[in-house]
């Protein structure tokens, strides 16, 4: 075993934060708001003005810009303008930045599966998807982070793609949604500002995959909008434990139109059948260290091993008096609809069952689009939804070099394909015949011919409003819902979500910044502005400009994690740290009701050629104790010899494999003679009931079933100083 390393170290003691010469300065002339009360919009959008036409904003073609804030529409909650020039060219250039990866979503991996209808919806739509009980689907979902590249790390604190097409009978319908219900933004006029800020800052190339940087939290702080998503990506949703413990959802809301073209509104939800599962930040640092992709791996390896993902689709279905009667609007993208105001109704359960033959071919080369719905499904007047329906086809024209990306295999329809299109780059497939237009007169041999009774048709709505550039009034609320979220949340999950504002914001070298993104808080909860504010040692500010008061909203417990997590360690990996001369009986035991609970073990031992147990059976390693970590395990067993713990105490990664595991809150199976280990680690001698004794192989049960939990969140009080204020 390694000797404990004596080489001693410096003293930095005198240090105060950083080099002098290396902290970074106010730019020059920079524009320091201190009132925290910008000029607001219609909808409370901030707004930046000029009278100097010297520094006002044009377009490309040096056109000034009156608004960069809104986009054209029909009035202040119609349809968005195709006539919006600066709209397109924003969103366009915006798209075609990067060569040849994901502009966003550019980290990910995908599998394939099917989705079986168990619920009709053929009252509300026409759409043979959701119509047909017993009826199943081919479908292939990419998950993906949002912020990071694609050499990135998995478990940054992001927000996590839930790209799902289905190949129906008629057409491909792509379900391109989130983790998170809601978005950052109202109108997609400003995604590429969202995306720019929270991406590596442009003149220095970093931080890589993170929003804890002055770019996000200054965009942040201007961006009231910002902050019912702000309060989602800083609480432990951003930091799932797998794929296959996310829920997804469509974040928009959609319509469903049936035979008698009635209109229903819906929004759509994936719900996991594994429970809601999440790791803490000190894990996810530490993960993203030891196994950069933890979830591609783990997605890879569980529907390899036959442990298939599932998801059961939900729908929440309103018709437009209940919108009306909300006290928000459903049009808006930052805002949700509570369950408990319209209940989820489960239509259907997704299977992922079989992974990709080639990453680059299927996963790098899929080509999601909003716009992409069969007939029977439609889009509401969100601004967003719109600006995405328009803005998706660009990507994949930039991405996958020409309009034929739907001739590539992971992209082709599963129905019949009947169109005049043709030539292009890579085109696969041209049509036959004399006839490459229409009308034509050739009779049978003139090609396809549009279809009044099933072809696709918009919801015929009234649209009488004069085009202006105005967000509407009933967007304006930006803090109700955000508060009913972190209230929501049970206590340890507040606690989380106010470490992880501190950390990002202590990341933020300006303290203008930190100061006005605090301001926002004090409309959310005081108590937890004040907590901010502490953690960064600063005095509390005055709350930022609202534009409209804060309301109390009813709380609702399907916003917290811990009150939808799984009932069982089903799904789940334990890690078993042995050594030569390990109990035999034991290990036998305890992977026996692992398996029992369909739960998947690893061995961790000094060698990776494994260990000989008491019993004189040779036991192989699946990792060396120093590749290991016990972050990699949602719970763990350690059940060395006695000689075995007296070599391990010795052991840096060792004696870190338990002290993380502890402070971590997992459950910890604990072998008889694992004390010097234990102590070693600078464990208290009096463990926690989180720390269960693995005695004998009738124990093994017992620890199995107290693991079901995702943690012993009681234990965090006594190792995180947060916790013990």
């Amino acid at each position: 075993m390694p000797k404990p390393d004596k080489t001693p170290r410096s003293d930095k003691s005198k240090q105060k934060g950083e080099t002098p010469k290396k902290a970074p300065k106010l730019p020059p002339q920079s524009d320091v708001p201190t009132s925290y009360a910008e000029a607001q919009g219609n909808g409370g959008e901030t707004h930046q003005t000029t009278g100097d036409p010297a520094t006002t904003m044009t377009s490309q073609q040096g056109i000034p810009v009156s608004d960069g804030q809104n986009s054209l529409r029909a009035g202040p909650r119609g349809p968005t303008l195709l006539e919006d020039f600066q709209l397109r060219e924003k969103i366009f250039h915006f798209d075609h930045e990067r060569i040849p990866e994901r502009v966003v979503h550019a980290r990910g991996t995908g599998a394939h599966g099917v989705f079986e209808l168990t619920d009709s919806l053929a009252e509300f739509t026409t759409a043979d998807v959701l119509s047909k009980v017993g009826q199943q689907t081919e479908t292939f979902v990419r998950f993906s982070t949002v912020a990071g590249r694609a050499g990135s790390f998995d478990l940054a604190r992001d927000v996590r793609g839930f790209a799902v097409k289905l190949y129906t009978a008629q057409g491909n319908w792509d379900l391109v949604g989130n983790n998170i219900p809601v978005f950052f933004i109202q109108d997609s006029i400003k995604f590429p500002d969202l995306v720019h800020a929270v991406k590596e800052e442009p003149d220095r190339g970093f931080p890589q995959a993170q929003s804890a940087h002055d770019n996000f939290w200054d965009f942040a702080s201007l961006m009231p909008e910002a902050w019912h998503m702000v309060m989602w990506q800083m609480s432990d949703r951003t930091i799932p434990r797998s794929y296959r413990t996310i829920e997804g959802f469509g974040v928009h809301s959609f319509r469903l139109i049936n035979a008698e073209g009635k209109s229903t509104f819906v929004k759509f939800h994936w719900k996991p059948r594994q429970g809601l599962q999440s790791v803490v930040w000190n894990e996810a640092v530490k993960v993203n260290g030891a196994d950069p992709d933890f979830h591609r791996r783990d997605l890879w390896e569980a529907i390899d091993s036959g442990d298939f993902p599932q998801w059961d689709l939900g729908v929440q279905l309103f018709d437009q008096a209940t919108a009306d009667a909300l006290p928000f609007d459903h049009l808006d993208a930052t805002k949700l609809i509570p369950e408990e105001d319209v209940p989820v109704r489960l239509i259907g359960t997704l299977t992922l069952n079989r992974n990709v033959d080639n990453f680059f071919a299927e996963t790098e080369q899929v080509a999601f689009c909003t716009a992409n719905v069969p007939p029977g499904i439609d889009f509401s007047d969100d601004p967003l939804l719109h600006g995405r329906n328009f803005s998706y086809l660009d990507t994949q024209l930039k991405r996958l070099g020409g309009p034929n990306f739907t001739h590539i295999p992971v992209n082709a329809p599963r129905c019949p394909v009947m169109h005049f299109q043709q030539d292009g780059h890579m085109a696969m497939i041209n049509p036959k015949g004399r006839a490459n237009y229409e009308p034509n007169s050739w009779g049978p041999e003139g090609g396809p011919r549009e279809n009044p009774e099933l072809g696709f048709k918009s919801f015929t709505a009234d649209v009488e409003s004069p085009k202006a550039r105005l967000r509407s009034e009933t967007f304006a609320d930006h803090y109700s819902q955000a508060r009913m979220f972190y209230l929501s949340q049970q206590p340890i999950e507040q606690k989380h979500l106010g470490d992880a504002l501190v950390f990002e914001l202590s990341k933020v070298t300006r303290v203008d910044i930190r100061a006005r993104a605090v301001s926002h808080l004090r409309n959310i909860d005081d108590n937890l502005a004040a907590t901010v504010a502490n953690g960064l040692g600063m005095a509390l500010p005055d709350p930022a400009k609202a534009a409209k008061p804060t309301l109390d909203l009813p709380t609702s417990d399907k916003l917290s994690i811990l009150a939808n997590g799984p009932d069982s360690f089903k799904g789940r990996k334990l890690g078993i740290l042995l050594t030569d001369g390990s109990d035999g009986a034991l290990l036998e035991a305890l992977t026996g009701a692992v398996e029992a609970a369909g739960a998947v073990w690893e061995v961790i031992a000094p060698k990776i050629g494994g260990v000989v147990l008491d019993n004189g059976d040779a036991v192989a390693a699946k990792q060396k104790i120093d590749g290991g970590p016990s972050v990699l395990y949602d719970a763990v067993a350690v059940l060395p010899s006695a000689e075995g713990a007296a070599l391990l105490a010795q052991d840096a990664a060792a004696k870190d494999f338990v002290s993380d595991a502890f402070a971590h809150c997992k459950f910890i199976g604990v072998g008889a003679d694992a004390e010097p280990l234990f102590a070693a680690a600078r464990i208290p001698p009096e463990l926690d009931e989180g720390c269960l004794a693995l005695g004998s192989g009738k124990d093994a049960k017992a620890f199995v079933v107290a693991c079901a939990p995702l943690r012993f969140w009681p234990r965090e009080a006594t190792v995180d100083l947060d916790a013990m204020a």
